[in-house]
């Protein structure tokens, strides 16, 4: 893998909002970056045709797919009370069509060839006797099985939890073909804890990074905000002399879920780590 943080950069695809496959390789050849963490939904579904070709093109455009994403059906991000609730494969109503959704969600991203693949596994308790925790614990293991007989990572995507209480899951869980994608944006929009420390934490985990800011809230219980990178909180000097420390050579995929000039935040995204990068070296 190529270890430059240029030939490293990424872009989330559900960031550039696409309406189809040629929709997102236009803006995408927009930001200057030719590697994309596709959003495996939208493929599968098909609606309209819009992505039938879609590796073709990719491979047309000198486009490469570093790895991919599955969101699960009924999540609301409308409060964090909501996703609490609602989140990631944590509902018992969901978690049928969810299972369905992910076995052929894997079967595309086998055919796409990626190497891992995130989710956003929904609330995890810090209290191992919390019912909770026995259920996810269960259902995140025959997701991780699923994908490791296909040689495919599943990494969580970090978010409503403490980088401990994560850790601690994971330990019990003991599954070698799971990790984490590490989002410091998260840790600061759900204010669960500081994301440098995170790196120490998560450390031996980390597979994958989303490249996103955002601001603290100064309202407990509510989400905090989601920023150009740059000009949040993130420190991000110290993150990337984090992961270069901990010999960090994965894929840094950025993301943006707020705004209406995406192309143009995604640009300021990297030309901003680009020179933070030269600078700590």
């Amino acid at each position: 893998m190529a270890t430059s943080l240029s030939d490293r950069l990424g872009v989330c695809s559900w960031s550039l909002q696409p309406e189809s496959a040629d929709d997102l390789l236009a803006k995408l050849a927009q930001t200057g970056i030719s590697k994309i963490q596709i959003a495996l939904d939208p493929i599968r579904e098909n609606k309209g045709g819009a992505w039938t070709g879609f590796a073709k093109k990719c491979a047309s455009q000198n486009v490469k797919c570093v790895s991919g994403m599955f969101a699960t059906v009924g999540e609301d991000y409308s409060t964090l009370e909501s996703i609490k609730r609602t989140g990631g494969v944590v509902p018992d109503h969901t978690w049928e069509e969810n299972w369905r959704n992910i076995q052929a969600d894997l079967e595309l991203a086998a055919q796409l060839g990626l190497p891992l693949v995130t989710f956003h596994a929904g609330f995890l308790p810090h209290d191992e006797n919390d019912p909770q925790y026995r259920k996810l614990q269960d259902r995140i293991r025959q997701i991780a099985e699923l994908f490791a007989k296909r040689g495919i990572t599943l990494t969580f995507e970090t978010g409503q939890e403490t980088a401990e209480t994560l850790r601690g899951f994971l330990e019990k869980l003991n599954c070698p073909g799971v990790g984490v994608n590490l989002d410091p944006a998260n840790m600061i929009l759900y204010d669960k804890g500081n994301p440098i420390d995170a790196l120490r934490v998560l450390g031996p985990w980390i597979r994958q990074c989303h490249m996103k800011d955002a601001r603290r809230t100064k309202v407990p219980g509510t989400w905090g905000e989601e920023v150009v990178l740059g000009t949040g909180e993130v420190d991000w000097p110290a993150f990337l002399s984090g992961l270069e420390k901990l010999g960090f050579a994965g894929y840094l995929c950025i993301e943006r879920e707020a705004g209406n000039q995406r192309v143009a935040d995604i640009r300021t995204a990297k030309e901003f780590l680009e020179r933070v990068a030269a600078e700590v070296r």
